[in-house]
């Protein structure tokens, strides 16, 4: 189930005594670099207190810092071009990503409509560029974090099956401190992104279609639809919609939103085993 995955086989991550212990501690590493360089939003706005305009284009600069910096490591430990950031195929596993996290959201709110467990009104889209710039700008940041530095070297360190389930329960536990969230709700963003995001990179070996899939999810969920993204709520969508009163929040995702739904996890586990597959024979197909 590797093939499609570049996991390092050199440098710091080379066969040998203790490889496991030597991938966990370079995802460490790793993971430490990106987050300085996510950090340099909040450091600039702490510390120099710029407009808003400024702060806008310095978020879009520490995420390509983030990912220089991702490249330049690999580069130097692992001995590697990171093959998971091939820019030739960003625009078409981007724009593909998107199609499908659009369609998954669309079914996942329309099941919820045929259940009775959401209202649909129209709204106000007054910030549709903002939307735009922090869903894409999530799916970036995210899925540089959780799939190219702890999944992959999960997967170095213990294999494919361990790091699907530790990885996925990591991104869920990542949003128990978000508004409204639950256990329930940090164990359904586990399987329907954790897992189902993971496979996506494992069927293309890139991280491009996984950043489009989470990007338009989020955008779909909060600024088509109207609804709480992760138990945070926006300021304008083109709809704008809630959970009806009564019903169970299992069935509704509740205060957290629709993602903490029966709905969402099914639609989750569904593209998760659907892409495996995929995977499995894509990788067959080539040996």
């Amino acid at each position: 189930m590797t093939a499609m995955i570049e996991l390092g086989e050199a440098g710091v991550l080379a066969p040998g005594r203790w490889r496991w212990l030597r991938a966990l501690g370079w995802m460490v590493v790793l993971f430490l670099a990106c987050l300085a360089a996510m950090s340099l939003q909040a450091a600039t706005k702490a510390v120099l207190h710029p407009p808003e305009a400024v702060l806008k284009g310095v978020a879009v600069a520490s995420a390509v810092i983030a990912y220089l910096l991702y490249a330049g490591l690999v580069r130097w430990g692992e001995r590697r071009v990171p093959a998971e950031l091939a820019l030739r195929a960003l625009p078409r596993d981007l724009l593909l990503g998107i199609a499908i996290g659009l369609g998954m959201f669309t079914l996942v709110f329309a099941s919820l409509r045929l259940l009775g467990a959401y209202t649909l009104a129209p709204g106000d889209w007054n910030d549709v560029g903002h939307d735009l710039r922090e869903t894409l700008g999530t799916g970036f940041v995210e899925e540089l974090i959780a799939r190219l530095v702890i999944f992959r070297l999960l997967m170095r360190a213990v294999g494919i099956w361990p790091a699907l389930a530790g990885s996925a329960l990591l991104f869920g536990a990542g949003h128990l401190a978000n508004p409204n969230a639950t256990y329930v709700a940090a164990l359904a963003i586990a399987v329907e992104a954790g897992l189902m995001l993971a496979a996506f990179y494992l069927l293309t070996g890139r991280i491009w279609m996984s950043v489009g899939v989470h990007a338009a999810w989020n955008f779909a969920q909060g600024a088509i639809f109207g609804a709480r993204v992760s138990g945070q709520g926006g300021s304008g969508s083109l709809f704008v919609s809630a959970p009806v009163p009564g019903v169970p929040d299992v069935v509704s995702g509740g205060p957290f939103g629709p993602e903490a739904s029966l709905s969402a996890m099914l639609v989750g586990v569904v593209v998760f085993v659907v892409v495996m597959a995929a995977a499995r024979r894509r990788q067959a197909a080539i040996g």
